[in-house]
């Protein structure tokens, strides 16, 4: 009798605790089912998305070239950067080939990887194994990455170069003490060294090479004429710095770029001063905020038509033609700045 009234209240408090368990554990996955908006419901957790707050476009655009900044992290510390290291993620390699898939049988012909510095991650072998599925598999008519060069190594293009149309490196000066007040470095490395060097790889491989440079309060004076001509690039991409809310101005930023930006008539005498250079291609605020398709490390469209980045839900959940009617993409000035051009390697007739 005694055994069995001890006994008794033990178990009672035993189910009081398995109870309270249940129910914590139930309230937390409550929580992350409301929070999942990127994956199968209840199966891939690292699939974070939100419910859209802007309104839905009503017809949904071709995601004929597609920018897929799939890490946030870099090795530089640009003060102008609007695509910050907000987070680590990096969705695994199958899943990314799955939103890719998702994305050519939609009508995607091009694709341009980027982060971030798309070269840190797995040292650069996660993105070539992407660009060989993109153009092996899916049978891209153009991939493309912008880099900052500085992680980029000879073997790499030996093993993934065949592979790759275009590698655009990213140089907003052709001075190093300018690259150093910008951030575009690391260390002791000279960024302007890494440029050249990986020129003359992209020649030996037979890869297009391209330059995007920022201007800004500390380049806006520099004439790039020389350089430029001297590199040769199959396009040289100039953007005016720009700010978005959230990611290099703003309350929550990891940057803070108001320093380095610059008005219309300072980037249209840049413009004016470098108009003798036949592949310069120029791209105002004005052209750039709503004019690219972005998918974000979670395959989210993200929608810059107020001066931050709204995220769609995920391609991976809701698909294509649900996920870009939230992109806010502006298909019109898309072509008017250039955006569709000769963009497969095999098409451009260059002297290799």
């Amino acid at each position: 009798m005694l055994l069995s009234s001890l006994v008794e209240p033990l178990i009672a408090l035993l189910q009081l605790c398995i109870s309270t368990i249940h129910w914590i554990v139930a309230g937390v996955f409550a929580k992350v089912c409301f929070w999942d908006g990127g994956a199968k419901r209840g199966t891939n957790s690292w699939a974070v998305s939100r419910k859209p707050s802007q309104k839905r476009d009503q017809t949904a655009p071709i995601p004929t070239s597609v920018n897929y900044h799939f890490t946030r992290k870099c090795n530089y510390k640009c003060g102008f950067c609007f695509h910050t290291a907000k987070t680590s993620f990096v969705l695994p390699f199958e899943e990314a080939k799955r939103g890719l898939k998702l994305l050519k049988e939609d009508g995607m012909e091009k694709i341009n990887f980027s982060g971030g510095e798309p070269f840190l991650h797995e040292k650069g072998e996660f993105l070539g194994k992407m660009v060989q599925y993109c153009k092996v598999d899916l049978q891209l008519p153009s991939v493309s990455i912008v880099s900052n060069g500085s992680m980029i190594k000879e073997k790499w293009f030996q093993k993934y170069g065949d592979y790759l149309d275009i590698l655009a490196i990213s140089c907003d000066s052709f001075d190093e003490e300018t690259n150093q007040l910008i951030g575009r470095t690391q260390g002791r490395k000279s960024h302007l060294d890494s440029l050249y060097k990986i020129r003359s790889w992209c020649q030996q491989y037979k890869v297009a090479f391209k330059i995007n440079s920022v201007i800004n309060t500390f380049n806006i004076d520099e004439d790039m004429t020389e350089q430029i001509r001297q590199l040769d690039p199959v396009r040289w991409k100039v953007f005016q710095c720009l700010l978005i809310d959230g990611e290099n101005a703003g309350e929550t930023a990891l940057r803070e770029a108001e320093k380095f930006v610059i008005s219309d008539q300072q980037f249209q005498e840049f413009l004016c001063r470098h108009s003798d250079v036949s592949c310069l291609v120029p791209e105002s605020n004005e052209k750039m905020r709503n004019s690219y398709l972005i998918l974000d490390e979670y395959m989210r469209f993200l929608d810059c038509r107020e001066g931050s980045k709204r995220p769609s839900r995920s391609i991976l959940d809701v698909g294509v033609k649900e996920a870009i009617c939230f992109s806010g993409f502006d298909e019109k000035m898309f072509l008017q700045r250039g955006g569709k051009y000769v963009w497969s390697k095999a098409d451009m007739k260059l002297e290799w």
